[in-house]
C-alpha cells in the first residue's frame, strides 16, 4: 500500500478530516490533501509526528510493509524451530532407548546361551 493511500485509510479510522489531521500536524488541510494525493511528501519531523499520533513505527508509516505480520510470522517461526529442536531431542532419547534396549537384548541371549552351555556341560559331564 503506497503512503498517501495509507495516510487517507488511518486518518479515515480515526474519523478525521483533513483539516482536523492538519490541525493535529501543524499544517494546512491543503498539505494534507497533497500528501494523501501523492502530490508532496511530509518531511522527517512530520513523518515522525505521523507515526506518533497514529501509534505506528516509521517503517510502518511509509514502508509497504505490516510490521506486525513479520512479528507474527518471526514468531510462528520460533515455535517452529521450537517444535523441531523438541522433536530432535525425542528423537535423540528414543534411539538411545532402542540402544539400551538392543543391548538388554543381546545380554540377555548372551547369558541365556551361556546358561545353556553350563546346563550340556553339566549334563555331559554326570554322563561321564
Amino acid at each position: 500500500m503506497l503512503f498517501c493511500e495509507k495516510l487517507i485509510r488511518l486518518r479515515k479510522q480515526k474519523g478525521l478530516s483533513q483539516e482536523e489531521l492538519g490541525l493535529e500536524l501543524g499544517v494546512s488541510r491543503q498539505t494534507v490533501s497533497k500528501w494523501e494525493a501523492g502530490q508532496s511528501y511530509p518531511d522527517f519531523q512530520k513523518l515522525v509526528l505521523l507515526g506518533d499520533y497514529f501509534q505506528l513505527s516509521l517503517d510502518e508509516l511509509v514502508r509497504d510493509v505490516d510490521l506486525q505480520a513479520v512479528r507474527n510470522d518471526s514468531q510462528t517461526i520460533q515455535k517452529v524451530d521450537a517444535l523441531l529442536q523438541r522433536s530432535e531431542k525425542a528423537e535423540e532419547l528414543l534411539r538411545l532407548a532402542w540402544r539400551w534396549l538392543c543391548l538388554f537384548g543381546w545380554a540377555i541371549i548372551g547369558i541365556s546361551a551361556l546358561a545353556l552351555v553350563l546346563g550340556l556341560i553339566l549334563r555331559y559331564a554326570k554322563i561321564l
